[in-house]
């Protein structure tokens, strides 16, 4: 296959009709690009698109927004890849800035739904912390490192000691998991992509924008969008895990309230496109730039830069780098942490927030089992538990 056969018109339009439709988050979308790109069109085979769908899940960032932007590159160059991410992303995108806008305008009126809300997200956490669980942390070594990680980063409440726990379960899996590793076949295909000055180049972004990210205090110029990046940098294991690295840093920082955090995270749940949209509306609500709408771009293309940067580095070096033992066994470790992470974030502060009384528990049990045993679609559930908010007032 050759990678002009498309126009980038072309490939935008077909990631913008995804991104209107696709809704159940990453494990539905890679479902429907398997449906669009290798069943329908046949832009790659079934063990190509197999192989991305690996190193994406591989390397920090939002896995189905990444392997969106492998299959756009694969198709039509980076420009493919970038037109790619733009369609996939902005119906999402401009549907949470304009939810920023609307609870802004709401004002006080809103606080019965913000409370559905985060009613919601207690449901859609658990049910994250329970599906990431059982895939991620399968053994009780796993389950150790998880729990480990929870009471740490509980314990001491800090964004740097979230990073701290990653690297120790990097360290914990390297020691634990190497002989557990098993080599695979090769990708072919990829080593072209992009020639060495560009790799050297993305990584090299990478490594120095996530050092400026670090290096940024909470109350400088331009922190709104550090945050993001360095969160957008420590995401392994799924979207959801997003949700305690932006809080630790947006939150105590002053930029956002807590019940307007966890308001704009549920509501995230109910769109189609990826849930690290979320940044629209935190750097839309924050209302540190005027207009407004201009930090929630900015925001919005701070998170999803750095797993971007990191894909354009390793995708043509996947066959050198991907039997490393060290790298599959820290990996294990790392997947193990983030759930610890998320674990923690919901009992703190999903759960403090969300459940006040009885009823709020009531809710939150029917919307859990609505998503776990009925397979009640999220976005129908969060709309639910927004609307019952007013009820319950």
């Amino acid at each position: 296959m050759t990678t002009n056969q498309t126009s980038l018109f072309g490939i935008f339009l077909i990631y913008l009709r995804l991104g209107c439709l696709s809704f159940g988050g990453p494990a539905a979308h890679m479902g429907f690009f398997k449906e669009a790109f290798v069943n329908r069109r046949q832009w790659l085979s079934e063990a190509h698109y197999a192989e991305l769908l690996a190193l994406c899940q591989f390397v920090p960032g939002p896995s189905s927004s990444q392997l969106g932007f492998a299959i756009g590159w694969h198709r039509g160059g980076l420009l493919g890849a970038c037109v790619a991410w733009l369609g996939f992303t902005l119906p999402s995108a401009l549907l949470m800035i304009a939810f920023a806008y609307g609870l802004t305008a709401i004002g006080d009126g809103s606080s019965p739904l913000i409370h559905g809300l985060l009613i919601a997200a207690v449901a859609v956490v658990a049910k994250a912390v329970l599906d990431l669980g059982k895939k991620l942390c399968p053994d009780g070594p796993r389950i150790l490192i998880a729990l480990v990680s929870a009471a740490l980063v509980m314990l001491i409440a800090n964004a740097y000691m979230q990073i701290g726990v990653i690297l120790l379960g990097m360290g914990i899996g390297n020691a634990l998991f190497r002989n557990s590793i098993q080599d695979k076949p090769a990708l072919h295909g990829s080593e072209h992509l992009a020639s060495r000055r560009t790799m050297l180049l993305a990584l090299s972004g990478f490594g120095m924008l996530l050092l400026l990210s670090l290096l940024t205090p909470p109350d400088a110029p331009g922190a709104l969008f550090a945050m993001h990046y360095r969160a957008g940098a420590m995401v392994f294991g799924g979207g959801h895990v997003v949700l305690p690295l932006l809080h630790d840093s947006v939150v105590p920082s002053g930029l956002l309230s807590e019940s307007h955090f966890l308001a704009g995270y549920s509501g995230a749940q109910a769109l189609p496109g990826p849930l690290f949209t979320l940044s629209a509306f935190l750097g839309t609500a924050s209302q540190t730039t005027t207009p407004q709408w201009i930090g929630g771009i900015g925001a919005l293309l701070a998170i999803f830069l750095p797993g971007m940067l990191l894909l354009i580095g390793l995708l043509p070096l996947w066959n050198q780098f991907r039997n490393q033992t060290w790298a599959q066994a820290g990996l294990t470790g790392a997947n193990a942490a983030v759930v610890g992470l998320l674990l923690a974030a919901f009992i703190h502060p999903v759960w403090s927030h969300g459940i006040q009384r009885w009823p709020d528990i009531l809710l939150a049990i029917v919307a859990l089992l609505a998503l776990t045993r009925f397979k009640t679609p999220v976005w129908l559930v969060v709309l639910s538990c927004g609307a019952c908010g007013f009820l319950m007032a």
